[in-house]
C-alpha cells in the first residue's frame, strides 16, 4: 500500500524553538543580560575574576602566564596617574574599568572588531554604561576622560606589543603611536591569574574609598 502522507491541516509535532539565551551566569550567581545589562547584576568580583583569565593579544605573548586584561587595566591606570598626577580617584577608577566589559565578551583584537562592526560596539557600549553606573560613574565618559584614558591605553599597548608580543619598535609606532608617559620601570612580567585578580580588586577598593 502507498505510504500515507500527513494532512495539510494536521498540527505540526515540532515544538517551538527554545529562545536563545542572551545572559551569562556569573560565579556570584548573577545573570547578566547582554542585550539589556542591569547595573544591579554587575559585581566587581566577577569582573576581576573574568579579566584575570582573559588574555591580551589572543595569548600570543611571552611568559609562563597570559598577560591578562586585569594586568593591562592596572597598567593603564598607572599610566593615567603618571600623565595626570592630580587625577581624582573617579577618573583613575574609570581607567581601571576601561576594559571591564571584556569580562563578558572577551578581548577581541582590533582587526576582528573591524570585521564585526557595529553590533559588537553596541553590546560593548551597553555593558560599559551598566558597569560605570554600578560603580558611581556617569554612564558615558566625558571628552577629557576619553582622551586621557585612550592615551594611556595606547601607551600600554605599545609597551605590551614591544616587550611581550614580538612587535618591532617601528611596527608598534605605526599602530599605536609614540608612547606617551611611558613608565620605564613598569614590570610587564605576566602574573598568575590569582595574583592579577587579587591586585585588581585591591586597586579597585583603594580607588573606591
Amino acid at each position: 500500500m502507498p505510504e500515507r502522507t500527513p494532512s495539510a491541516s494536521a498540527p505540526s509535532r515540532r515544538s517551538a524553538p527554545a529562545p536563545r539565551r542572551a545572559w551569562q551566569r556569573m560565579l556570584s550567581g548573577r545573570r547578566l543580560d547582554l542585550l539589556d545589562p542591569s547595573p544591579l547584576d554587575v559585581e566587581i568580583e566577577d569582573i576581576a575574576h573574568g579579566l584575570a583569565r582573559v588574555a591580551r593579544w589572543n595569548g600570543q605573548t611571552i611568559g609562563a602566564h597570559i598577560f591578562s586584561v586585569a594586568q593591562h587595566s592596572l597598567l593603564v591606570e598607572e599610566i593615567v596617574s603618571r600623565l595626570e598626577p592630580a587625577a581624582p580617584s573617579p577618573l583613575r577608577l574609570a581607567a581601571l574599568l576601561h576594559d571591564a566589559p571584556e569580562y563578558v565578551i572577551g578581548d577581541i583584537i582590533s582587526p576582528f572588531k573591524a570585521v564585526i562592526g557595529d553590533q559588537y560596539r553596541a553590546v560593548e557600549s551597553r555593558l560599559t554604561a551598566a558597569i560605570r553606573v554600578r560603580f558611581g560613574l556617569p554612564s558615558e565618559p566625558g571628552a577629557a576622560e576619553t582622551k586621557l584614558v585612550k592615551r594611556a591605553d595606547s601607551t600600554a599597548a605599545f609597551l605590551e606589543a614591544t616587550r611581550l608580543a614580538g612587535f618591532s619598535l617601528g611596527e608598534a609606532r605605526t599602530f599605536f603611536g609614540r608612547p606617551d608617559g611611558t613608565p620605564a620601570d613598569a614590570d610587564l612580567t605576566p602574573w598568575p591569574a590569582s595574583v592579577a585578580e587579587r591586585r585588581f580588586i585591591e586597586r579597585f577598593q583603594t580607588l573606591s574609598v
